[in-house]
């Protein structure tokens, strides 16, 4: 696991961006100004640079995606995971490989978390990798992205859902942390609906009744519950009316 400068990111489950209102939605702030943005991006301030950089986390701008690639290197995190959010929000092509060059190399979590949200935003084949890695590997914060990106990326492929699966398997059985096992559910749900009725459904299936039946936790009881629904497979709907019977859950 990847050293971070915050040494309690392991159970923030929030990005320092999740918080910050937008800026139409404060008053009478108008949005930021397109021109004036692209214009800082490539500012010598870096506070104007991390301004700007959030600012595309709001604005849909082709221009400003070649000058949000090269800020990725820059050296400032707080830049870094702006820039990420940036990109997501900007989904390109171009910006695929070094979002994940970055991934491999970024020391910190948050930034990390901004790349694979940027990543499961691309609906990229080439990020499928990367993020099962980080589902295994990674630290919480992360991991819990990894999983949603992961149901954004694979329904595209048959073959990318065969390897997604079992990873979220993995991840719905073991993670420490609820809020993860719970967007393992919710993944594997989503791509239970593109799947015939074969081994790896099954399997899915069996890992979403099981946490339906075992976990401890109320919240990944119940994605579970949706993610059974939401698929209607017969044996899980089966499962669901046994236990509502018996007031279980």
């Amino acid at each position: 696991m990847k050293n971070d400068e915050l040494s309690f990111i392991e159970a923030e489950l929030n990005s320092p961006l999740d918080n910050i209102d937008s800026a139409s939605s404060v008053g009478d702030i108008p949005p930021p100004d397109p021109e004036r943005m692209l214009k800082l991006l490539e500012s010598a301030v870096a506070s104007d640079r991390m301004l700007a950089a959030r600012a595309f986390c709001e604005l849909e701008d082709r221009r400003s995606i070649p000058i949000l690639i090269e800020l990725l290197k820059d050296i400032c995190p707080l830049i870094r995971v702006s820039t990420a959010y940036a990109l997501g929000r900007n989904p390109d092509a171009t910006a695929v490989e070094p979002l994940i060059e970055l991934l491999e190399t970024d020391f910190n979590g948050y930034v990390r978390k901004g790349i694979v949200w940027a990543l499961g935003n691309s609906k990229d084949r080439r990020a499928l990798q990367p993020l099962l890695h980080a589902l295994k590997t990674d630290i919480s914060a992360v991991r819990l992205w990894a999983a949603s990106g992961l149901a954004q990326i694979a329904p595209a492929n048959y073959e990318d859902i065969i390897a997604a699966i079992p990873p979220l398997i993995q991840g719905l059985r073991r993670d420490s942390i609820a809020a993860v096992r719970s967007n393992c559910a919710w993944a594997i749900g989503q791509l239970c609906r593109e799947l015939p009725s074969n081994v790896v459904y099954a399997t899915a299936i069996d890992a979403l009744i099981e946490s339906l039946v075992e976990d401890d936790d109320y919240g990944v009881k119940d994605d579970a519950r949706s993610a059974i629904l939401k698929v209607g497979d017969p044996r899980g709907l089966q499962m669901i009316e046994e236990l509502e019977f018996e007031g279980l859950i």
